[in-house]
């Protein structure tokens, strides 16, 4: 099986756990996620099959967002309520001083890892340093908190949903607002609602990922590669310039079928095309109509020309 499933990950399973099982249960080797959730954490977790494990990267990348409950007055190992409690402090702090605190970071900040992460220092895993009682210098990363809504505030617990980059610790974030109020604060609730395209109210649990599998319906819940380019319009070869395309090579615009071509994406989000559209991103199609890979236009000896960026033939 070819293509992306949308699961929804339940808290106290990990990342590895969920592929784990979903190997069990879809009797097939080549998976892989694509970011890890905490074991606490819930939501969308993007698993690939097949062909598209080529993907994982690029959807690890993506933008994510969050429903987050905040815990002030207490500080953890961990940043989360799960760790070992490091500080208690009473929150004698106004409603609008939280408020403020959350909505300061909005848009660009230096974030600095936290030790219980799987971030690599010197080839090892810092949880793995975390758990032998080390903690060593992280260096501060630039992440960007695109969008935060605060949905309640009753003291010392705060409500809030955040949109951000790739890489960005929501952990930590809850860690940092409580630094800037003064009274400390850990993450209490994690749930991730969104990554990319993929939302939370499409996802599957693994039960019904097991139950689609024993009706013969697994299909029907897996997203073809080419539909997580969906912003991306569409290229078709004549049949002579196939070969160029399943061997990964260059080509020029002649080689394709300009009957066939679509200049938008499938996708409605006009903004995303046209985000599609500055990269010169396109999906390659042979002339069979089987979907090849990425391609990338740009000029080439004066002509029009397309080089692969991601190839997707099984």
């Amino acid at each position: 099986m070819n293509g992306v499933l949308n699961i929804y990950k339940e808290a106290g399973f990990t990342s590895h756990d969920v592929v784990a099982k979903l190997r069990g249960i879809l009797k097939q080797k080549k998976i892989g996620h694509t970011g890890t959730l905490d074991p606490d954490a819930e939501g969308v977790l993007p698993v690939c099959l097949g062909n598209a494990t080529k993907l994982c990267g690029l959807l690890s990348d993506k933008e994510k967002t969050y429903e987050a409950v905040l815990l002030l007055g207490q500080t953890t190992d961990t940043q989360d309520v799960s760790g070992k409690v490091l500080s208690a402090s009473p929150v004698d702090v106004e409603e609008e001083a939280v408020r403020k605190a959350v909505m300061s970071f909005l848009g660009d900040y230096d974030q600095i890892p936290p030790m219980y992460s799987a971030l690599k220092v010197g080839g090892k895993k810092l949880y793995e340093l975390a758990r032998e009682g080390k903690e060593v210098e992280r260096k501060a990363r630039r992440v960007r908190i695109l969008d935060i809504q605060i949905h309640w505030i009753r003291l010392p617990e705060v409500s809030f949903s955040v949109t951000c980059s790739s890489g960005t610790y929501i952990r930590t974030l809850c860690a940092d607002i409580g630094e800037i109020l003064g009274c400390g604060g850990c993450m209490k609730h994690l749930l991730r609602t969104r990554v990319d395209r993929f939302e939370v109210g499409e996802s599957l649990r693994l039960g019904e990922v097991e139950n689609l599998m024993k009706e013969g319906k697994i299909g029907e819940a897996l997203l073809p590669v080419e539909e997580v380019f969906a912003s991306y319009p569409k290229l078709y070869m004549k049949k002579e310039g196939d070969r160029l395309v399943h061997n990964g090579n260059l080509f020029f615009r002649e080689d394709t079928d300009e009957s066939r071509c679509q200049t938008g994406g499938d996708s409605p989000d006009q903004e995303k095309e046209g985000e599609a559209g500055k990269k010169g991103q396109v999906r390659v199609f042979d002339s069979s109509g089987c979907f090849v890979g990425i391609y990338r236009r740009q000029t080439e000896q004066g002509r029009e020309s397309y080089r692969p960026v991601k190839m997707f033939l099984s």
